[in-house]
Parts: C-alpha cells; structure tokens; sequence
C-alpha cells in the first residue's frame, strides 16, 4: 500500500506507530500518553522510570497504567521494553519475552540522558543477556553515545559508533539492533551499509532543525535533547535516510516530555515533546523533500516489519489543513512547551477509524 494524496488534499495511509516513546509515569503519564496514542495503533515504551523497568512484573504493572491512562476509543497497544543493567538476569529477560510482556530491551550506557545511572557501565557486563536475545530474536534498542567527560557532546555518537557498535554486530551478528534517534550523517552511513539486522529510528525533531536551533538569540532549552541536534549536514543526511524508502529507517519520536520548569532551569532537561503534532511533522518534511508518497513505508510498514509484527489494518487520514500547534499542554498546575509551539503546521490528523 502507498500513501495517497488525492484531489482533495487528504492524505490516506496505513495507521502507523512510534518505535521509541516516553510516557512517563503519573501525572505526567495521564496528561501525555492520549497524544500519542491518537496518531499510533502501537508504541515501543522506554523503561527510564525510577526505578527502572528492569524486570517482569515493573513491565506489567506499567503497562497496566499506560493502559488506564488511554481513551479506550483510541486503540493503543504500548510495547514494553526491559531497562539493561550490568547485573540484568538473562532468564528474567527471556521469561518477559516468552510471555509477550517485553518486546525488547533498552541498552543506555550509563548516565547518557535522563534516568540512565542504572544504565550498562561495560558492555562486556550484559554478553550473556545479548546471546540469549540473539538465540530468541529479540531486538536490542541503543541509545548510541559514548559517555566519557573527555569526549566533546558533539562526537559522542560518532565515537560510539567507532568505539562499541561495530564490535556489537561483529560478536552478535544475528542480533536485531535498532539504532535508536540516530542524529549523525555517520550513523545514517553504518545503518544502510549493516546487514538487514540493523535498522534505525529518526525523530521528527532532528529532521527539522540543527543544532543552531538551540543557540539563536539566546539559549533555547526547549529545542535541546540527547542525543542533542548536530550541524546541518547531518540534518540533511537524516532527511535523505528517512525519506529514501530505504526500510531499514523508520518512525520513533523519542516524545520525552518535561515540564517548562525542568526545562528553563540552572540545568534543564533533555529531550522535546513532540507526541500532539509528531505525525504532521514527519508529513511537513516529507513533503518538503518531495517524498510525501514515501511516508506510509516509514511511519507504517518498515518498523513492524523489522520486529516481525504484523501491520496495522486500520486507515488514518492528514488533510491538508492548517492547525497552529498550542504554546503549552497543560499537567495539573504545571505546563509543558510541545514542539512546534505556537507555529503553524499545513497538515492536521483527520480521522483514526
């Protein structure tokens, strides 16, 4: 199936879904999940909570919140995922996907980005796990960044890529691994020249600005996540990857909301919420890359097709219409700044059915 756009400007596809979310937990989880949840049939959850979602019964206690928090007119499946650690059990593993309670697992190298200190120290510490995930076809999802002081912030995916995941493939190479919010014009270049084992997720953010963008007039927090955005060639190297009907590319927002006050602080958190208008994003740059025809096959086909889930039955409709995304979100008394504020966007959801 490919996506159409017809006289009428409306652009029909296949429901697609989010290969890399956060959700959350709380307040926060009841205000954010139903905007994702509106656009996507299913989403891969990150396990970042604290304490993190490291064994079975975490997974399906969170999964049973997720499920409360969500309209139940919307459809919405989470994927779980199991947090790595360095004494993470193989067989604690093996039973949460034996049971179709973990879909995958998360490697953060220690301290990367938010609620990762409990993340894998040396790679080495998880070989056991990775052979049993190997052995059942069980994805591994990186955050790829190396994370020594030495190296500069704007290198660390590069390095990563140099320094571990190449020896990562070498060991495992019937291992799926997904190279999660790649950001560089070097990761783009490993993925498509990997075997078809290796497949990557691009977010809606690093395809539309460089790392100006948090720089202009001033520091920006709002535009500031990690892996943080990097010069414009490597933006221009994520919009050709992800609109190239290559399948080995395809949709994972990385949403991670905070509040304005984590974000405007002495030392404000990572990452952009992009969950109300992340779908209308990815249709503005694929129509400026003249690629609109290639959205369905990278919001809607290449992801479940690399984890070997079926793909979704259900239609959605974008028509093109402009909305003008709102300057906050409200969670309770606080206010979180989505992406795109108060900008207008040409393409707006039209039906989920």
């Amino acid at each position: 199936m490919a996506t159409s756009v017809g006289n009428n400007d409306i652009l029909k596809m296949r429901r697609p879904d989010d290969w890399h979310v956060h959700l959350r937990d709380g307040a926060m989880l009841e205000a954010v999940t139903n905007h994702t949840a509106r656009s996507f049939a299913r989403a891969i959850v990150m396990p970042n909570l604290t304490p993190p979602i490291a064994t079975v019964a975490a997974a399906e206690a969170y999964r049973s919140r997720i499920v409360k928090a969500v309209d139940p007119s919307l459809n919405f499946t989470p994927l779980m995922t199991c947090y790595l650690t360095d004494d993470i059990n193989a067989k604690e593993v093996e039973q949460g996907h034996a049971e179709g309670v973990f879909t995958a697992c998360k490697l953060y190298p220690a301290n990367a980005t938010t609620n990762s200190a409990h993340g894998v120290t040396d790679i080495k510490n998880i070989y056991a796990v990775l052979e049993a995930m190997q052995r059942i076809g069980m994805p591994l999802l990186v955050h790829g960044e190396v994370t020594d002081r030495e190296t500069d912030i704007f290198d660390r995916e590069a390095l990563f890529i140099e320094r571990i995941l190449e020896k990562l493939v070498a060991d495992f190479p019937a291992l799926k691994i997904v190279f999660e919010h790649i950001t560089t014009e070097e990761a783009a270049a490993f993925v498509q020249s990997a075997s078809e084992n290796i497949a990557a997720t691009i977010t809606p953010h690093h395809l539309e600005y460089n790392r100006n963008a948090i720089f202009a007039g001033g520091i920006r927090p709002h535009y500031y996540c990690l892996p943080v955005a990097k010069r414009e060639k490597h933006r221009l190297a994520l919009r050709k990857a992800a609109t190239s009907g290559t399948p080995k590319f395809f949709l994972g927002t990385d949403t991670a909301p905070h509040t304005v006050d984590a974000k405007e602080s002495a030392c404000g958190c990572a990452g952009v919420f992009n969950a109300p208008t992340a779908l209308e994003s990815y249709a503005k740059t694929f129509e400026e890359e003249g690629a609109l025809g290639m959205l369905e096959a990278f919001a809607s086909e290449n992801g479940p097709r690399f984890y070997g889930l079926p793909l979704n039955e259900e239609q959605i409709a974008l028509k093109r219409q402009t909305q003008t995304v709102p300057e906050f979100i409200e969670v309770g008394e606080a206010k979180i700044k989505p992406f795109h504020a108060g900008e207008e966007l040409a393409w707006t959801l039209a039906r989920n059915n």
